[in-house]
């Protein structure tokens, strides 16, 4: 299995950091994301068209082994430029490095940085799967795509921290 997100995904994983902060940037509690590798890329898929490939194993007559994955990836940044366009927000990227930033284009705030407490010691610079053989052998399909992952994420996200919101004002 590679990386495999959901709405349900801890807040200790990058992803789900990205759209947290997201939806509490969008809703005015927070003024940005700080980040580490923006560069680093995985193969992404939903957690539930991963669910329904372990389900397809477990219907074959003998085990065997398979990889669920994608076949696409993607970066960092990339997450957070679709997390970010979710909510009408357009980033525009200036610097480099630890020095780069990410601006809104409509406001001018710099609502991403990059923290280099953040980078791990023992990156992965690529993951990649090959789903090939379970896409033949299981019929195994993934539905949801990159995209609609991250907008799934980022709404439950809005929804969590709109309930945190009103929660909070009562």
């Amino acid at each position: 299995m590679f990386n495999h997100e959901s709405e349900r995904r801890g807040k200790e994983f990058v992803t789900r950091k990205i759209t947290d902060a997201v939806a509490r940037i969008k809703l005015g509690l927070s003024d940005n994301l700080e980040l580490g590798n923006m560069d680093s890329k995985r193969d992404w898929g939903h957690s539930m068209d991963y669910i329904q490939a372990m389900w397809l194993m477990l219907q074959q007559d003998k085990p065997d082994d398979y990889v669920i994955a994608t076949n696409e990836t993607r970066t960092v940044r990339e997450f957070v430029e679709a997390a970010f366009k979710h909510v009408d927000i357009t980033l525009e990227w200036r610097g480099t490095g630890i020095n780069e930033v990410g601006i809104d284009q409509k406001t001018g705030k710099t609502i991403v940085k990059i923290n280099s407490k953040f980078f791990r010691p023992a990156e992965v610079d690529i993951l990649l799967g090959d789903p090939n053989k379970a896409e033949r052998e299981l019929q195994w399909k993934r539905k949801i795509s990159f995209n609609e992952l991250v907008c799934r994420m980022v709404d439950n996200d809005l929804k969590l921290v709109s309930q945190e919101i009103s929660v909070n004002h009562n």
